[in-house]
């Protein structure tokens, strides 16, 4: 039986819009506790996606305004919620790491989650789920679904 579980990439492109942003006015203005706050609302996303915050300013003003139309097709959740865990993972590291004193180079991290949100946004393509499918392929636990449409 086909798989009927659907994601809304419209809630993705909205969080991947607001992380972007965040993470480069960040950047520009060397504001360091905007990296808490962004990597803590990704880590909340990944691991609670009940309290999404940037999913939730989707879902309570921008689809009910009709700013942003809903895009749900068949696709697995968790590949998504992996990329947050990796993403929010890597921005609350940068946080912790210049409050350590580590330099300018940390900034590294964060600009990687800006390209790779934007690749995400303007072109579709979610490294993080690509990384989940190919761990899914290879058998490691935790990784239980594999790609829709996708036999193996």
């Amino acid at each position: 039986m086909a798989s009927q579980r659907t994601v809304d990439h419209s809630a993705i492109r909205v969080n991947q819009a607001f992380t972007i942003t965040l993470l480069a006015i960040a950047f520009v203005t060397g504001a360091t506790w905007l990296l808490l706050i962004v990597g803590a609302v990704m880590l909340i996303s990944a691991l609670a996606p009940a309290y999404a915050l940037f999913t939730a300013v989707y879902r309570r003003v921008l689809r009910p305004a009709g700013i942003v139309k809903p895009d749900v097709i068949r696709d697995n959740p968790e590949p998504h919620r992996f990329a947050q865990l990796f993403g929010g993972t890597l921005v609350t590291l940068t946080f912790v790491l210049a409050q350590a004193g580590a330099g300018p180079v940390v900034w590294a991290l964060p600009l990687i989650v800006i390209a790779l949100a934007s690749l995400n946004l303007f072109a579709g393509w979610c490294a993080g789920c690509m990384v989940y499918y190919w761990l899914n392929r290879l058998g490691v636990p935790g990784f239980t679904h594999s790609r829709i449409g996708v036999s193996h």
